[in-house]
């Protein structure tokens, strides 16, 4: 599990078959190395994620703030909610309790607590 797999809305990239098979790059993979261009990205979280040099929204100062991202958040659908779930997650406990956790998961995302 690496921080690649945080997606800079709060997804988890790390359950996802096509990553896995590396069909896919996944939200962040190449944009540090220059290997894929920021500036063509059409996710708008993304791009203001990766040149800001974020991990996740997570890191942003301007998170509570964000239309974008609380746009993003505001649309009709269970993951929505549990992907700004994970990014208050990160935010209080950090990238590694979330990885811990995320790891348990059998989607991109899931629940925070054992029982």
């Amino acid at each position: 599990m690496s921080l690649t797999e945080i997606g800079c809305c709060g997804a988890y990239c790390g359950t996802c078959r096509v990553l896995k098979e590396q069909a896919c790059k996944g939200c962040k993979i190449g944009y540090d190395t220059g290997e894929r261009d920021i500036d063509r990205a059409r996710c708008r979280i993304k791009v203001c994620c990766m040149k800001k040099g974020y991990t996740s929204c997570a890191d942003c100062p301007e998170l509570h703030g964000c239309r974008t991202l609380n746009e993003f958040y505001a649309k009709n659908g269970y993951k929505y909610k549990k992907y700004k779930q994970a990014i208050e997650f990160i935010r209080q406990k950090g990238y590694s309790a979330f990885l811990k956790i995320a790891g348990t998961w059998t989607n991109a995302y899931g629940k925070y607590e054992n029982k």
